[in-house]
């Protein structure tokens, strides 16, 4: 189980030339610029066997929260732990329990997909025998048996999804968190990673704790048992597709996720349709 508890984190904000300077003077004339607050306030409970979707529109603090999850990031406030372990107290336990696929693949462009496989699990203190056993199991499972033996450079997205994946999973992980990972698929290779992340959920695949980020309405309804709504670094809502539906009132998720990320923005449009009364309908409607 993954745990995380009122997360925040806040980035120094890349200063800004004063005005009146020219761009030359950038470096020397500078005004400072208030921290920039990524994370804010993100609670959630990830259990084993289950697949947690982390749905926000760009910029929301995901990418922020699962780099903090997985060690690279440390938090400015918050708790976050994986079966019990605390990741900031003790980075090293945690993270061994955890495979993690971020939004920058980083595969090795001249090494072929086995041997980018291989080479982690070795990281990862297998041996060797055990690391290309299970890079022959996770070929099968993942349909890229003819692309082991390839040089990964001039990869198609699709394909350096699964090799980057076959990474991860290489040293069968309790844990799997995934940023983004369908970004640039095709519908063929998010098809094949949407059965795969089936099978590590039930129990021939391990049970697996899922956790996985995504701004894409129709991953989560047809993947996620659980979903989290992230709105401006905070946690807005959380459960199943039909429990947000039941609460926002809404038969069409996309619209349910708008009525929970957005309800300012709701609001403000609302308050600017009863102040103009001599809108057209389609006017209305676009406001």
């Amino acid at each position: 189980m993954i745990q995380i508890e009122q997360l925040a984190k806040s980035f120094a904000a890349a200063p800004a030339p004063r005005q009146g300077f020219a761009l030359k003077d950038w470096s020397f004339k500078r005004r400072a610029m208030p921290p920039v607050q990524a994370v804010r306030d993100v609670s959630f409970t990830a259990p084993n066997g289950h697949i947690t979707g982390l749905l926000g529109p760009n910029g929301a603090g995901k990418t922020t929260t699962l780099r903090m999850l997985a060690g690279l990031i440390t938090p400015d406030a918050g708790r976050m732990t994986v079966d019990g372990i605390d990741v900031v107290a003790q980075p090293q336990a945690a993270v061994a329990t955890m495979g993690v696929l971020s939004d920058a693949r980083g595969l090795y462009p001249r090494l072929s997909a086995r041997e980018n496989i291989v080479y982690f699990g070795l990281l990862q203190g297998m041996s060797r025998d055990a690391a290309q056993t299970r890079a022959e199991t996770l070929a099968q499972m993942l349909d890229m048996k003819p692309l082991l033996e390839r040089r990964t450079e001039g990869f198609s997205q699709g394909e350096r999804m699964k090799t980057a994946l076959a990474r991860a999973l290489v040293h069968d992980p309790a844990h799997i968190v995934l940023d983004e990972p369908s970004n640039g698929l095709d519908v063929l290779a998010t098809r094949a990673l949407r059965e795969s992340l089936r099978f590590l959920r039930t129990p021939a695949g391990g049970s697996k704790c899922i956790v996985f980020s995504t701004h894409i309405m129709q991953e989560v309804q047809r993947l996620c048992d659980s979903v989290v709504v992230v709105s401006h670094g905070r946690t807005v809502a959380s459960g199943t597709v039909a429990e947000l539906l039941e609460r926002t009132g809404e038969s069409d998720f996309e619209e349910a996720f708008v009525k929970l990320a957005f309800p300012d923005t709701l609001r403000d449009r609302a308050g600017l349709r009863d102040a103009n009364p001599a809108l057209s309908p389609t006017e209305r409607g676009q406001v």
